[in-house]
Order: C-alpha cells, then sequence, then structure tokens
C-alpha cells in the first residue's frame, strides 16, 4: 500500500481559472482483473486522505482486495493531490484556485480511464465529502457507475450546512498567527478552534449526554477540550480549500444541468444506499430524504447511531462500521 500519483498537466477548471501542473493522489489495493469489472473506487473526506478509508478494507471485510480492486483517490486540496501547501507560487496558499468537486470527479474519472483502463466502476463508496463525490459520479457518469453508497454526507450543500462551514472558516482565520494564509508555521490556534467547532457540530448531544467523550480517558467535559494536540487535520490553507469546494457542492450545477437539482438527482439510475447518520448535525436524515424522494433506484438507510457526523467513521462505534460494511457487501453483491 504505497500511495501513488498522476501528474494531469494544467487542468482548466469548473469555475474558472487553471490549476498548473496538476497532480491527483491515490492508493490501491488488490489487484485490477481482466474484465475490469472488480473497481471500487473510494474518493476521501474532509481533513482526511488515502490512509482514512483502510479501517474497512481488509481480508475478510467488506471491501476484501482478494476480490475487488480498490482506488482511494485523495480530494484535492488535502495536501496529498494537488493542494495550496503543495503547489508553487503564484497558486500556492490562499492563491490555491477554487476545485470544485465536479472538477474533482473529472479528473478522478481521467485518471481511470488513462493510467488504468478503467471505464466502468461497480461501486462508488464516500463518507461525508467523499459521499458529495459520489453522488456526484452517479449524476454526471450514470452510465459509468453501478452502485454508490454515500455514508453521512449529501448531493447538494444545505444552508444549514453552509453555516456550519462559515464558522470553520472564521475559527481558521480569526487567530492573528494566521497571518492572511501567509504563516510561517501551520497556526496551532487555527487547528486548535478547527477543532472545537468540530467537536460542537461533528458529535450529537446524546454522544456527549452518556459521556462517550470521557471514554477517551478525560476526567471532565473540559478536560476533554483542553487536550492537547496533535491536531490531524493538515495545513490550515488546505483545510480551507477543502471547505470552498464543500461549499459549492451541487451536482446541478453545471451546463449538463443547469441548476435543476431534481434533475439532476434522477439522472442518477445507480442503485443508491443513502445513509446519513440518525444524529447527523452536518447531514440530517430529513435533508437525505429530500434527495432519495427523487432518486429512481435509491434507497434511504439510516444508521441507527449517538455518534453524529462521526458514525460509521474511523474509530467510531464498532456496530457503526458493521452497519456501513453491510451495506457495502450487499451492493457489491448486487452490482
Amino acid at each position: 500500500m504505497v500511495a501513488q500519483s498522476y501528474d494531469l498537466g494544467d487542468v482548466p477548471l469548473q469555475y474558472g481559472g487553471t490549476l498548473p501542473g496538476a497532480r491527483i493522489c491515490f492508493e490501491t489495493h488488490g489487484t485490477l482483473n481482466a474484465a475490469k469489472n472488480n473497481v471500487v473506487l473510494f474518493p476521501t473526506w474532509c481533513a482526511g486522505n488515502h490512509e482514512g478509508p483502510r479501517y474497512v478494507i481488509g481480508k475478510g471485510r467488506a471491501l476484501d482486495p482478494a476480490r475487488y480492486f480498490i482506488i482511494v483517490v485523495d480530494i484535492f486540496g488535502n495536501g496529498m493531490s494537488s493542494s495550496p501547501s503543495n503547489t508553487p507560487a503564484p497558486f500556492d496558499r490562499m492563491r490555491f484556485p477554487h476545485i470544485s468537486l465536479l472538477d474533482n470527479v473529472r479528473l478522478q474519472r481521467r485518471l481511470l480511464h488513462e493510467y488504468f483502463g478503467i471505464d466502468h466502476i461497480r461501486l462508488v463508496v464516500g463518507r461525508s465529502m467523499g459521499a458529495q463525490q459520489a453522488f456526484q459520479w452517479g449524476a454526471y457518469y450514470p452510465d459509468m457507475v453501478d452502485a454508490i453508497l454515500a455514508l453521512a454526507g449529501s448531493a447538494r450543500t444545505s444552508p444549514h450546512n453552509y453555516v456550519f462551514l462559515a464558522a470553520l472558516k472564521l475559527a481558521l482565520q480569526s487567530p492573528v498567527e494566521w497571518e492572511g494564509g501567509d504563516y510561517a508555521v501551520n497556526p496551532e490556534q487555527s487547528m486548535r478552534r478547527f477543532r472545537l467547532t468540530a467537536d460542537a457540530w461533528g458529535f450529537s448531544q446524546s454522544f456527549y449526554r452518556e459521556g462517550l467523550h470521557l471514554d477517551m480517558g478525560f476526567d471532565s467535559t473540559q478536560d476533554y477540550l483542553d487536550r492537547p494536540g496533535p491536531y490531524p487535520f493538515g495545513d490550515t490553507n488546505d483545510l480551507l480549500a477543502q471547505i470552498r469546494s464543500w461549499e459549492s457542492a451541487d451536482i446541478s450545477d453545471n451546463a449538463r444541468f443547469n441548476k435543476d437539482f431534481q434533475a439532476a438527482l434522477r439522472a442518477i439510475t445507480a442503485r443508491t444506499i443513502i445513509m446519513p447518520s440518525g444524529t447527523d448535525l452536518y447531514f440530517p436524515p430529513e435533508d437525505s430524504a429530500i434527495e432519495q424522494a427523487h432518486m429512481p433506484n435509491a434507497e434511504l438507510r439510516v444508521m441507527p447511531s449517538i455518534w453524529g457526523h462521526r458514525g460509521g467513521s474511523p474509530g467510531s462505534d464498532a456496530a457503526d462500521i458493521a452497519f456501513f460494511e453491510t451495506a457495502i457487501a450487499e451492493l457489491l453483491e448486487d452490482a
């Protein structure tokens, strides 16, 4: 499991401008079969990278490399694929261009076709921003995708979700040491405030009420909030680039659908399981139900979790992860 990268050259972007010398990073598990029909694509989530999905990949798991060829692809802006932190001036830091989720999906499509010769995907599975990319795959390339599993994500960023993202941006940009994005050292206060905002929104009220945060070895809620780093979120400008992509997420905001959101949802013909966590404050089940109602082959399957947005994520409740993996296995067998 060694991360690889593919050079894409100068890439024109959906919302204008060009990303020069674009590079997409990825990790593979398993072997591509001769028919090239065992492909699973797993885009990464905000503040994560290709290492994150390893928790559901392995021998005997739903994503078994002995059966499937799993490609975990890094979202642009996460510090692995082209990002503010690894792109030379004048496109570095806050000057990094706006890369949409459709840009991500188009470039993932190039990776699959040009590097692997793959033109069909058995399953696109994603969590959070990875789920947003999975929806975009289903709408924009419906003939390429057999099945989709969208865990804790949406086809379009809702107004309430947008407000949450504004809080994240303020947390990252408000410390003095952020220096307008031209800091010499990644500002610790930005990371601390980002984590506090994520702590407030990322877990449910029941998670805290039942003291699950204290099970991590803390004596009080304040002790939990005062925990020191390290902060596993990456570079501040990278986080802001990913948030910008998240803010503009909308599978219908392109020339194909002209912002007709219902038409874009109807275009997703792949068998789809939309899996919100029952207590997610980012992507509540009510929003998922609205989207599912316009999709011709979609099921709403709510995860009965008290972990909020973190339900089914690495390190969360084992029952939640098993719930997620059961759906993966089901979709792969049906496909």
